[in-house]
């Protein structure tokens, strides 16, 4: 039976959102805890970077295939369970991975971790829009969107820094332990379920409710959106170690680690952009947001330290609001079943993260940072005007929702 949803006065919302918060942070800090070891793992194995690359692109494929099968489980058997599943089984690997000589199994273990994360997103915001009052879901969801920005900024930070002082593997028990941490908490501190509503459909049902998604234009065109924002960050961010500790930088690992502070101004992004959104029309601010973006990345092609760390700070703040709105679009487009409208775009978010983590891995075999960076801003610019385009004549034809 429905009850109430909490309220930002009880103390229940906050329990909701540090657990699911800190859920998010130890998602995200596993997820991408590799992307700043590539370098080392590419000496300490004697592989090419885009085989070593491949720790972090599996792990997005399988990340992607639990969305869709953990999605569809929690919607039949709850949330809660997922949610404190996904960070037990995905602590494991993390444990075995160090005392592995071979990199093809760090990679098959990678790639189950991939698919034990996605309890975590699969099963937070449907918990969110159904335990938290619709008055204040969305303040609870830009959070919860900003500790995805923390996690990732944690992971990276504290591997390469690790990493550099001592061992990449030692590395790996730091994240274990926060994980434990993160799980302790979970465990006590998030409140059952007491308005979900087992789904009774059929997997047959749930590929024709994607279908319906796939067939509507306005969705096709922000699940095109996540893609290329995700392909232009994540294509940045995974070979800037690469470019960073080479001439004319020549930085060492643990300074890498720490330019992913600029991943704080992306935590802004999110509650930004909900406060915007409650003020101005969400697509102008998401076109302005997306500017921002193409902005901060082209400013990582300046021989000035200085200037590219300006420019990645630009690029995080751009990035996760334009993520934010784009969420938000999704949300308001769906008439009926949202939450897998809202699985959909996280898997078109989450093949940006493979494509740009080892897909555009050949451009900077070719023709380095250049080429990964011509490639990161053109990608983005070409969609927008797509997308303006492609909006007007929807809008002229009244299939974009008001």
């Amino acid at each position: 039976m429905f009850t109430k949803g909490y309220e930002i006065k009880d103390k229940q919302f906050w329990r909701v959102v540090v657990s699911l918060g800190l859920a998010s942070m130890f998602t995200f800090a596993a997820f991408y805890s590799f992307q700043p070891l590539l370098p080392v793992l590419t000496e300490e194995y004697s592989i090419t970077v885009s085989y070593s690359s491949m720790s972090m692109s599996v792990t997005t494929v399988s990340l992607i295939i639990g969305l869709i099968v953990l999605g569809f489980l929690s919607d039949r058997n709850g949330r809660v369970l997922f949610i404190k599943l996904s960070i037990f089984l995905s602590i494991l690997p993390f444990l075995i991975i160090p005392f592995i000589d071979s990199y093809l199994l760090i990679v098959v273990l990678r790639f189950i971790q991939g698919f034990t994360l996605a309890g975590v997103p699969a099963a937070a915001l449907a918990y969110i829009g159904e335990e938290i009052d619709s008055k204040y879901s969305s303040l609870a969801t830009a959070l919860y969107i900003s500790t995805n920005a923390l996690g990732g900024m944690i992971g990276r930070i504290v591997a390469g820094f690790v990493a550099e002082r001592y061992n990449w593997q030692l590395s790996l028990s730091f994240i274990v332990i926060f994980g434990a941490i993160v799980l302790i908490i979970v465990l006590l501190a998030l409140p059952k379920s007491k308005n979900f509503n087992s789904k009774n459909r059929s997997f047959k049902e749930d590929l024709i409710g994607f279908s319906y998604h796939l067939r509507n234009p306005s969705l096709l065109l922000m699940f095109g959106l996540g893609i290329v924002l995700q392909i232009t960050f994540t294509g940045t961010w995974t070979y800037l170690p690469f470019h960073l500790t080479s001439p004319p930088f020549s930085l060492s690992l643990e300074a890498v680690s720490l330019i992913y502070f600029a991943y704080g101004f992306g935590i802004l992004g999110a509650p930004i952009a909900s406060w915007l959104s409650n003020r101005f029309a969400l697509e102008k601010i998401r076109v302005v947001a997306i500017c921002i973006l193409i902005i901060g990345v082209a400013c990582t092609l300046h021989s000035s330290l200085v200037v590219v760390l300006i420019g990645l700070c630009i690029l995080c703040f751009g990035f996760f609001t334009a993520h934010s709105l784009t969420a938000a679009s999704v949300s308001r487009t769906a008439t009926h079943l949202k939450g897998s409208a809202s699985s959909l775009y996280l898997v078109a978010y989450y093949i940006g993260v493979a494509s740009g983590s080892t897909l555009i891995g050949p451009l900077w075999d070719m023709w380095k940072w250049n080429g990964i960076i011509y490639f990161t801003v053109s990608l983005p610019l070409i969609y927008l005007i797509f997308l303006q385009f492609t909006l007007n004549l929807l809008d002229k034809k009244g299939e974009v929702p008001s």
